[in-house]
């Protein structure tokens, strides 16, 4: 049996799992181990019929043994999600009623969400917040990509420096990098609206022998929004396909075309951003998950 997920905590109306890069969260046309819901489904299942028959021995993939009745009538519902290629936590609700709690926190914002991400670059700034509203990039070619523009949602991201470190690599062209204390430039008067002035990703340089370990914390929950203010200040995420400057990376995959030189260039199969904390206030008591990230990520790190 497949694996289906490493399980952070469950109890009765609590399942936090660790969602492996490369996996979607919501159902998909594939089989049932194609998306984190059917897995979850998959497990509560599996949890009811051993609690259903405690003399039979647990299906090789459930993670936990339980001895409560509850999880007969568990349906899963996912609170937040992630991209498919980043790691981390992902926090489900087994009943509609945990789920409409913890929707209401969700709405409030009253959560804090950590993240470790590996970009190119060293980063100036020990310690900053990135300010930029985000949109629709209406010149990709990626449906799905967003982009800095002054008409955008009004996004924040707070970061950290946590290791600044070089990596042998091969190298390929661009332009030169932006300092990440440098401040945001004005839309010009005379450029179309719902543009950005600033220069898109490809004009600017990097070397890939240098990175950074950032620790983020979204202050706003906007679509692909740590993703997008790295890369808009000349710092992306390290294996990002669609913000990394080169469109055709992400195309590539989805038309499956990717080459070798491709996936060289791009150093990690999955971009390298985990969620690695989450923590709110529910029912009275403080809540607070971690994990870990991934081998290939850690790896990476040296």
């Amino acid at each position: 049996m497949e694996k289906l997920f490493d399980i952070i905590h469950e109890d009765d109306d609590l399942l936090v799992v660790h969602k492996p890069a490369g996996l979607v969260c919501h159902p998909t046309k594939g089989d049932e181990y194609s998306s984190l819901i059917s897995r979850a489904r998959i497990h509560l299942s599996s949890s009811s019929s051993s609690s259903n028959n405690p003399s039979e021995p647990a299906p090789a993939h459930s993670e936990l043994k339980t001895k409560n009745s509850k999880f007969k009538t568990s349906q899963p519902h996912l609170i937040h999600r992630l991209d498919r290629e980043t790691s981390g936590i992902v926090l489900l609700a087994k009943n509609s009623v945990a789920a409409g709690e913890l929707g209401k926190i969700w709405e409030t914002r009253a959560v804090t969400k950590e993240y470790l991400a590996i970009v190119h670059g060293h980063v100036t700034a020990e310690q900053g917040i990135i300010d930029a509203p985000l949109g629709k990039d209406e010149g990709s070619r990626i449906a799905i990509k967003d982009c800095v523009r002054p008409d955008g949602a009004s996004a924040q991201t707070e970061f950290w420096v946590e290791k600044r470190f070089n990596h042998p690599r091969p190298s390929f062209s661009s332009s030169s990098s932006k300092n990440l204390e440098a401040k945001f430039e004005d839309e010009d008067e005379n450029e179309p609206r719902g543009r950005s002035a600033v220069p898109p990703l490809s004009t600017l340089n990097y070397k890939l022998s240098t990175f950074s370990l950032l620790r983020l914390r979204p202050l706003t929950g906007r679509k692909h929004q740590i993703r997008i203010h790295l890369a808009h200040l000349g710092y992306p995420i390290v294996g990002d396909k669609i913000y990394g400057g080169d469109e055709d990376l992400y195309l590539a995959l989805v038309e499956n075309r990717l080459t070798d030189a491709q996936r060289t260039r791009l150093i990690l199969p999955h971009h390298a951003l985990h969620a690695g904390r989450l923590q709110f206030d529910w029912r009275g008591q403080a809540r607070q998950f971690i994990t870990p990230p991934e081998v290939e990520f850690t790896h990476f790190l040296g």
